[in-house]
């Protein structure tokens, strides 16, 4: 009689690409879901206030991504491990979390609240040039003629995106043009994540990936609570326990920020880097489809034609990718990688 498998059996005939793009899928969508969870907020207001506002939803989410992490992750963070860390690395990795885990996050949400999901999605997308440019400049790392091609398409995409836009009401003036500050929110978040993951690639190659995870996600929290409690005051988090607030925040982690990343390196580890960045490369068009099946958002002439070349751009870049690595990497050395493909995909809740 044969045995009845186990279920990590079963899980392992599971091709990493179905994993791949099961996270792609969820983190597609996380700028949509972000919005309208904001927009659920508003529709059950407390004292006439949203409990769901976008700060809550930044600093409720992490620490309940926290929890999740840590009961994950929790063994990495033994004595011995820590030992190994110098204080170079403790540096570095504090200045990660100060970019990528607080300031950037902060920049995406505020980013929502001013323009539309569209647009925080396309104009994301300066993220992998600034990526490459950087990784060439600090790295001297070699590039394909169509890697340079296809961020500069993206990078034309980006600006057409930005300065094609119909007037709104928060608009900036900058050199004769008016430019939405949530654009430029986005953008500047785009260049915190593209530093962040040169740094990680360069220096925190050797990180595990529970440490880096966590470290990244608790000190990113407490940092962005510091600013916000000193810039608007303690009334700012007064529905920071509500309980409706809870129940939508420990769905939202786990699925989101726990799920996809769980089914992103699960689905990393067994595929190619090449495969890999293929699938997380369609994030953008995910995002505009979720965007538009969630919160109606219909994407205007100028999203369609930034749009058109970010897409382009993505295609140029997919040539000539043939580098591989071999399956079960060991996650000593996830995290630069891990990085790299981020800056492919873009924004994924925080």
């Amino acid at each position: 009689m044969n045995k009845p498998k186990k279920w990590h059996d079963l899980v392992d005939k599971i091709p990493g690409q179905v994993y791949l793009c099961l996270a792609t899928l969820i983190f597609g969508v996380s700028s949509a879901v972000t919005r309208k969870l904001t927009e659920i907020g508003a529709q059950n207001l407390i004292a006439d206030r949203n409990p769901i506002s976008l700060c809550n939803v930044l600093f409720v989410g992490n620490l309940c991504a926290l929890i999740f992490l840590v009961i994950i992750y929790w063994r990495q963070w033994n004595k011995a491990t820590l030992q190994k860390l110098s204080q170079r690395d403790w540096f570095y990795l504090t200045i990660v979390a100060l970019l990528s885990g607080a300031l950037a996050p902060s920049l995406f949400f505020q980013a929502l609240a001013l323009t539309n999901v569209n647009n925080v999605v396309l104009v994301g997308r300066l993220e992998p040039p600034l990526t490459l440019a950087l990784s060439v400049w600090c790295l001297k790392e070699r590039v394909t003629r169509w890697q340079v091609i296809g961020a500069f398409l993206a990078f034309v995409g980006v600006t057409l995106t930005i300065i094609l836009q119909p007037p709104a009401q928060a608009m900036m003036n900058m050199g004769g043009f008016a430019i939405g500050l949530g654009e430029i929110l986005t953008a500047v978040a785009s260049v915190a994540v593209a530093v962040a993951a040169i740094i990680a690639k360069q220096r925190l190659s050797q990180i595990p990936l529970g440490i880096y995870s966590i470290f990244r996600t608790a000190l990113g929290t407490v940092i962005f609570f510091v600013v916000a409690l000193t810039l608007y005051g303690k009334e700012h988090f007064m529905d920071v326990f509500s309980p409706f607030l809870w129940q939508w925040m420990l769905l939202y982690s786990a699925v989101i920020v726990v799920l996809g990343q769980l089914l992103w390196l699960r689905g990393f580890k067994t595929s190619s880097v090449s495969t890999t960045i293929l699938v997380g490369s369609v994030t953008p068009v995910i995002s505009i489809l979720g965007a538009y099946l969630i919160l109606g958002e219909i994407p205007t002439q100028a999203q369609y034609i930034g749009g058109s070349l970010v897409l382009v751009s993505i295609l140029l870049s997919q040539i000539q990718t043939k580098r591989q690595i071999s399956p079960f990497v060991s996650q000593m050395n996830l995290t630069p990688i891990k990085q790299k493909i981020e800056a492919e995909m873009g924004f994924k809740g925080f």
